[in-house]
């Protein structure tokens, strides 16, 4: 098998990761712990989610790019009628673009719009690594 296999990405069994090829690329970067977006070469803009046509310009000259991970608390969700309680979260990723996903490690009670954010890469039940944010606290 090869690096790029998703057997051995861990995609196996994934039927969303393995139906849509296009998005490998992301799924790789992820099993590394890397984040990519999508940009645009024509208008120069990083867009989400993923797609072959840039949805500002309409370019279907897009590339995959490094990501920082790193982003602001754009708006948020505390979706407590779930089993455990999760915080849906909107981040602006210093990129430019707004991703949806799950804010992890912080309490919802110190959640506040604007709060700077990291990605973590975390495995989902489906087996596939996805990013999702927590708090990005300065270090030592």
């Amino acid at each position: 098998m090869s690096p790029s296999d998703p057997q051995q990405a861990g995609h196996a069994g994934d039927p969303y990761a393995l139906a849509y090829p296009e998005t490998r690329p992301f799924w790789e970067a992820a099993e590394r712990g890397e984040l990519l977006v999508k940009a645009c070469r024509a208008c120069g803009k990083a867009h989400w989610y993923p797609r072959v046509v840039c949805p500002l310009c309409g370019s279907g000259d897009t590339e995959w790019k490094p990501a920082s991970g790193r982003g602001a608390l754009y708006s948020y969700s505390v979706v407590e009628r779930a089993d455990p309680p999760y915080v849906l979260a909107y981040v602006r990723l210093e990129e430019g673009p707004v991703m949806i996903s799950n804010l992890v490690d912080a309490d919802p009670a110190a959640i506040r719009i604007g709060m700077p954010l990291r990605a973590r890469f975390l495995a989902a039940p489906q087996g596939r690594r996805m990013p999702f944010f927590a708090p990005d606290t300065p270090g030592p």
